[in-house]
C-alpha cells in the first residue's frame, strides 16, 4: 500500500510538542527553570535557522529522561499530553490522516522528536506506525544517549530507509507532508511532497518546484 508520510510538529500539531515539553518541564519545576528555558528557546531557533546540531540538542534534551525513574516520567507525560498537546491537536490533521487511510494508504508519523513524548501523540490520531529519535534505554530506565540515527534532516531518510525494508514496503506512491525546510531531504525522496503551513524557506522551495502548499489549520490563521 502508498506510505502517507506526516511530519509531527507544526504539521499534523498547531506547535512543537519537544518545545513544548521543555516548557512544561520548566513550569513544573523539575529541571533548573531560567537555564533550561534559555537552552529551550536558542536550540529552537536553531532548530528554525536550520543551523541546529542534533547530537547536542539530544544530549540536553533527553538528559531529564535519565534523571528520573520511568513511572514517574510517564506520570509527568500524562499532564503534558493533557496540558499541551490537547489543545494543538488538528482537526483537518485526524482528517487527512483518515482520508489517506481511506484511500488504502499506510499513514507513518516520522519525527526527530523522541518517541517518549510522541508515541502516545501518535495514538491520538490513530497511527500505528511510528519512526521517531529513539531514547536509550537499559534495563527499563532511560540513559540520557541515543539508541540509533537521531530521525532529523538526513536522518529521517536513513530511518525511513531502515523501516521500508524491515516492512517490505517502498516509497511507490508515496506522500510526504511537512512544515519544515528541515525536512527537505525527505520531501525529495518522495513522489507527492506537500508543504503544509510552512516556514518561509520551505514555502518558497515549494513554490519554486511547484509541489502543493496547504494549511491544516486555516481557521487559526
Amino acid at each position: 500500500m502508498p506510505l502517507a508520510l506526516f511530519d509531527l510538529d507544526n504539521t499534523l500539531l498547531a506547535g512543537d510538542s519537544d518545545y513544548l515539553w521543555g516548557q512544561f518541564l520548566v513550569e513544573r519545576g523539575i529541571v533548573d527553570g531560567e537555564f533550561y528555558e534559555k537552552e529551550n528557546q536558542r536550540f529552537y531557533e536553531q532548530y528554525l535557522e536550520g543551523s541546529l546540531n542534533i547530537m547536542e540538542f539530544l544530549a540536553f534534551q533527553l538528559q531529564p529522561l535519565a534523571a528520573h525513574p520511568h513511572t514517574r516520567l510517564e506520570a509527568w507525560r500524562a499532564e503534558f499530553l493533557q496540558q499541551k498537546i490537547e489543545p494543538i491537536l488538528l482537526p483537518a490533521a485526524r482528517e487527512l490522516v483518515a482520508e489517506h487511510r481511506r484511500r488504502g494508504d499506510t499513514p507513518v508519523i516520522i519525527t526527530a522528536t523522541n518517541r517518549f513524548i510522541t508515541e502516545p501523540i501518535a495514538r491520538r490520531y490513530g497511527v500505528e506506525h511510528l519512526i521517531a529519535t529513539e531514547p536509550e534505554m537499559i534495563d527499563g530506565e532511560y540513559t540520557g544517549g541515543v539508541s540509533g540515527t537521531p530521525c532529523f534532516r538526513e536522518g529521517k531518510v536513513e530511518r525511513l530507509q531502515e523501516w521500508l525494508q524491515a516492512h517490505g514496503e517502498t516509497l511507490a506512491g508515496s506522500s510526504f507532508y511537512s512544515d519544515s525546510h528541515n525536512d527537505l531531504p525527505l520531501l525529495e525522496r518522495v513522489e507527492r511532497p506537500v508543504a503544509v503551513d510552512p516556514d518561509e524557506r520551505l514555502r518558497q522551495e515549494a513554490r519554486r518546484r511547484g509541489w502543493p502548499v496547504t494549511s491544516l489549520r486555516t481557521a487559526d490563521a
